[in-house]
């Protein structure tokens, strides 16, 4: 089977997350911070994805929005046609053993 016919097992689709800046006595939403905005992409049974860039960019509110470790303010996610995103607390356990989120350290992945 070729890499082309594989199917795909997560798609993410517009995928966007915004926290609340609250301030004052009542915190009351003032302003939003957009830490992910409209990210899609679509990895196939037997590929790995890594997620690249600079400090604050999003790439780990990326990971715990797919886990939903963090809720999505919109968009979609599907691991293996299921949708991420109506599924409970009980469906997303064993899901997260499936998906895993990898920190690397910076400095020994760059070390020549």
């Amino acid at each position: 089977m070729d890499k082309q016919s594989k199917p795909d097992l997560l798609v993410v689709d517009n995928l966007v997350k915004y926290f609340p800046v609250r301030s004052g006595l009542l915190q009351r939403v003032n302003a939003w911070v957009q830490a992910v905005d409209k990210v899609s992409f679509a990895v196939k049974k037997g590929e790995t994805l890594g997620l690249v860039g600079e400090s604050g960019c999003g790439k780990t509110t990326v990971g715990r929005t797919l886990l939903r470790l963090v809720e999505p303010t919109s968009g979609s996610v599907s691991f293996e046609g299921k949708d991420i995103l109506k599924m409970g607390s009980r469906e997303l356990k064993p899901l997260r053993r499936d998906m895993q989120i990898i920190f690397q350290d910076p400095y020994a992945s760059l070390n020549p």
